[in-house]
């Protein structure tokens, strides 16, 4: 069974710029298509095989979901303290689907559309388990402070580590929702399964 995977990707910008309430931020999403070929639905899903997107050791998969992260914080002293007065994300988050390179017959249209709307709809929960990730990043750092830090550097320490715990546990809920999905007789399965043996 094909998996679908993530790639993470973080960047942290670190910027000097005036602090500012917090303003509610929205994600940026984009769908990335990729051209297969065929007339059935199994020479579908046979150049899906061919031409799918590479991801990690699994080889290819039927679509994936990346996505950029960066920062914009403020480190600010305080008395001895060193607090995090500003910190805006910037999500961009990629949705990579397969799309028919020509017209398709009637039927095998239909049953391609009931196909790469499962996919796509797959691929949006793992989009929103990314945009709850950076919720949770960015409600757990702004106002983070360490003592005894004057010069900004242990708080730096200490908001790598609260992030890896917090990207470990998005990782392992796409883990865990891909292994319901594409598990036997799972949606992603069944999916297949009707585009394979349909017209």
């Amino acid at each position: 069974m094909t998996k679908t995977s993530l790639l993470y990707v973080l960047a942290v910008v670190f910027a000097a710029v005036p602090a500012v309430a917090q303003t509610e931020w929205q994600a940026v999403e984009e769908v990335r298509p990729y051209s297969i070929t065929g007339k059935t639905g199994a020479e579908l899903y046979e150049s899906i095989g061919a031409h799918g997107p590479k991801a990690g050791v699994t080889g290819r998969v039927i679509a994936h979901t990346t996505f950029k992260l960066t920062w914009t914080r403020k480190y600010e002293s305080q008395g001895n303290a060193c607090v995090i007065v500003t910190n805006r994300p910037k999500l961009i988050i990629t949705y990579t689907l397969p799309k028919p390179a020509g017209a398709l017959p009637a039927a095998v249209e239909s049953s391609w559309e009931a196909f790469i709307s499962g996919v796509a709809s797959h691929e949006r929960v793992h989009g929103e388990t990314i945009k709850d990730m950076v919720k949770e990043i960015e409600t757990m750092s702004i106002g983070l402070t360490v003592a005894d830090d004057p010069e900004c550097k242990k708080i730096r320490i200490e908001l790598t580590r609260r992030l890896g715990e917090i990207s470990a546990r998005q990782r392992q809920r796409g883990r865990d929702f891909d292994k319901v999905e594409m598990g036997d007789g799972g949606n992603i399965q069944q999916l297949v399964l009707k585009l394979v043996n349909g017209p």
